[in-house]
């Protein structure tokens, strides 16, 4: 008993939803479709097969609105930061994502989320009100740390069923992400996405509307559990999905696998290609596949014998006369009857190993190995609830095992489960895979395991997640040979950035009076914020020249050098000195601020005179 009277409307409401379903959309009464159900000769409104939803044009506003925002580096709470080149950024991912436009457009080959399910207790940020003033919504969701860094805590908020907008919340949370997302991956990248029921069917409508249909590579079916749900009313759910996307499905050439060591041990035979194939096995020529293929029926003639299939070969009449000349096929005679089998060799031509297939039913891990995870870095398999357990994101991340080299972005990374899996990748193949994951600061509940146990935010969980991986592969691997064969670690670390608000002054747009404009034009006779340390703006210039975090960065004698020559970057002070040094260093562009000139005109005309001369592109800030 809530102790309010009946809701009349209510009663009715529900009365005509038992009766006409197909007549409401998210709860409410979609007038057209009540017409239509009730025979009415109508015509829907511009009728075509679209993905629409309340607030779709208020998602497209916000992936449209450009960030002023910036990282801010924080090596206390990195490891080994000034060689590692994996990366955590606090902060929401929307924000973050727009940020790393610039640096990482196209660079990424595999991106793995597991985002909100929608279950109506999730948390997660969608916009929701766009009539504000620029300053209203600054402060709404300028929310900052003890730090002083930006939280965005004034976006987050429950999305409950109660909501009439409850489907469309999630849609427009996730439509900018993903567009965004898919700007980030190479040409050949791939992204996976953890769901459930709740959202799948419209999942796979948005990412048909952001990728293109004809992108789609499989729904992958994940058997999460293994049995249990007594208490479950209906039927016992025992799996999730992975749906996974290509950037361009034109550009892959195929989704595999390493070699799987369970079949290799079935390659016994060896021939004249041993050193280059490696050893053989062998697989029946004849199929009974259903399809009708006039052209695979044939004879082999083998001794003067015609041998014939009993329905069809698996290769062209063409293909087989060619291995039987390259001693590719055993033909058997037993009882009477002929047998052909092909040689299936453990390497292609070129000397790489076969590969193995990603399949569509993904028996595990289960979900209680990701809690076994959590349990056996933290001692509390209660620290974070529901996490994905790592070895389901590296089995995925098994597909760039030919290119070791890659990037994979993560930007729900919660617990950090895809980091944990990149670096177990690498240490058993001995790759040199980097992550990118984004996690939100999100409060901890002041009741749960993780507050009692001094973690105040998921983002905190997720950090001191990845030290502890961290520290367990360094002492797994003391002593030991490295890749390279000299006796010392693997190069492990990872770099944390914390989203912020520029070092820079942002100009205002809504100007109404000339006083305003005074005050602007003042305010911005030095456009760095008072507050803005040396090192922030460094990387903040980084990131809005296109440079990635990862940069080679050297200090020389008064300015910055980053990846050699790339760039130079002048940030203190300026003077002859230093501008002969850097031109004899010969960078490719200098970037200096405009305030350390100090209103000497004479000095910055013929320092833009002389990197001219040098060939020198001269920017200032």
């Amino acid at each position: 008993m809530d102790g309010k009277s009946l809701n009349i409307t209510e009663e009715k409401l529900n009365k005509l939803k038992e009766i006409i379903p197909e007549a409401f959309t998210e709860n409410k009464i979609d007038w057209e479709k009540l017409k239509a159900a009730l025979g009415e000769n109508i015509e829907f409104k511009n009728e075509r097969y679209v993905l629409n939803w309340a607030g779709k044009s208020d998602a497209f506003r916000v992936l449209q609105s450009p960030t002023t925002a910036t990282l801010a580096p924080c090596k206390k709470e990195s490891v080994n930061f000034d060689d590692t080149e994996n990366i955590f950024i606090e902060g929401e991912n929307l924000e973050v994502l727009k940020i790393l436009q610039k640096s990482y457009f196209g660079k990424i080959k595999m991106i793995y989320i597991d985002p909100p399910y929608n279950t109506g207790n999730d948390t997660f940020i969608y916009p929701d009100k766009f009539s504000e003033t620029k300053e209203e919504y600054l402060s709404r969701i300028g929310d900052k740390d003890e730090s002083g860094y930006m939280t965005r805590e004034g976006l987050f908020r429950k999305n409950s069923k109660d909501s009439g907008h409850f489907h469309s919340n999630w849609l427009s949370m996730m439509y900018p992400r993903l567009f965004l997302a898919r700007n980030l991956l190479k040409d050949d990248g791939v992204i996976f996405v953890s769901i459930d029921d709740n959202e799948i069917h419209n999942l796979r409508l948005l990412m048909n509307e952001v990728f293109g249909e004809e992108n789609f590579v499989d729904l992958l079916v994940w058997k999460k559990s293994y049995g249990g749900g007594a208490k479950v009313k209906y039927v016992v759910g025992l799996h999730e999905y992975v749906l996974c996307y290509a950037k361009s499905i034109d550009s892959i050439l195929c989704i595999d696998l390493p070699p799987d060591p369970e079949s290799i041990k079935y390659y016994t035979g060896r021939d004249e290609k041993f050193n280059i194939r490696g050893p053989f096995r062998t697989q029946p020529l004849a199929t009974t596949s259903m399809d009708e293929r006039p052209n695979l029926r044939f004879p082999i003639i083998w001794k003067d014998e015609e041998i014939w299939p009993e329905k069809q070969w698996q290769w062209s009449k063409e293909k087989v006369e060619k291995a039987l000349k390259n001693n590719e096929l055993i033909i058997s005679k037993t009882s009477g009857k002929c047998s052909v089998r092909y040689k299936q060799y453990l390497k292609d031509e070129d000397g790489n190993e076969r590969s193995s297939k990603l399949f569509s039913v993904l028996e595990g891990p289960y979900t209680q190995v990701g809690t076994n995870e959590i349990n056996n870095y933290f001692g509390n398999g209660k620290i974070f609830s529901f996490p994905k357990p790592s070895k389901l994101i590296k089995h995925l991340g098994q597909i760039t095992w030919n290119e070791k080299d890659c990037l994979i972005l993560d930007f729900f990374a919660g617990s950090c489960p895809t980091a944990q899996a990149v670096l177990d990748l690498n240490k058993e193949d001995s790759g040199n895979r980097k992550f990118i994951c984004v996690q939100l600061p999100e409060k901890c509940d002041e009741n749960s395991e993780a507050f009692k146990a001094g973690y105040k935010t998921i983002a905190e969980i997720g950090k001191e997640r990845i030290r502890r991986v961290i520290k367990k592969i360094k002492e797994e691997q003391k002593g030991k040979l490295n890749f390279d064969g000299n006796t010392g670690e693997q190069n492990l670390g990872f770099k944390v950035f914390k989203l912020c608000e520029s070092n820079f002054k942002i100009w205002r747009t809504n100007i109404e009076d000339e006083g305003q404009l005074v005050k602007q034009l003042q305010l911005h006779l030095d456009p760095l914020d008072k507050n803005a340390r040396t090192e922030g703006v460094l990387y903040e210039l980084l990131l809005k020249s296109g440079v990635s975090f990862t940069a080679k960065i050297e200090e020389i004698n008064g300015f910055y050098l980053v990846n050699s020559n790339e760039i130079a970057m002048v940030l203190e002070k300026i003077d002859k000195d230093i501008i002969k040094t850097v031109i004899e260093v010969k960078p490719k562009k200098v970037i200096t601020l405009d305030r350390l000139f100090n209103k000497n005109d004479q000095l910055k005309t013929n320092t833009a005179l002389q990197m001219k001369d040098a060939g020198i592109e001269f920017k200032v800030v």
